[in-house]
């Protein structure tokens, strides 16, 4: 199994529009990978490390894929739409990282 996280890192008065992430953004991810997609995750930071700080991540979406094959044969072909449609949601430059899991 592997996790695609895609994280918006916090930045003092950027613009990100959830509401508009979850239910146009991560819709059309859904609809578009079809069932290569295993499980999907949002995260939105609530604080850094110390109480009372600023969170590192203002979101994150984690995938999940079964391969790293999985994904790219899933997610390639509609990349470039995906990638388009941030500025509808975002002016955070995101970073996107791709991991193993294993279960502890």
């Amino acid at each position: 199994m592997i996790k695609v996280s895609v994280l918006y890192p916090y930045t003092e008065g950027a613009r990100f529009d959830t509401d508009y992430y979850v239910n146009q953004h991560l819709a059309m991810i859904k609809t578009l990978v079809g069932t290569a997609l295993q499980k999907m995750e949002l995260e939105e930071g609530v604080s850094g490390g110390m109480p009372g700080s600023k969170p590192v991540y203002q979101a994150a979406v984690h995938m999940y894929f079964e391969t790293t094959d999985a994904f790219f044969q899933s997610f390639g072909p509609h990349a470039s739409k995906i990638v388009k449609d941030v500025a509808n949601y975002t002016d955070i430059r995101p970073l996107t990282q791709i991991g193993s899991v294993r279960s502890l």
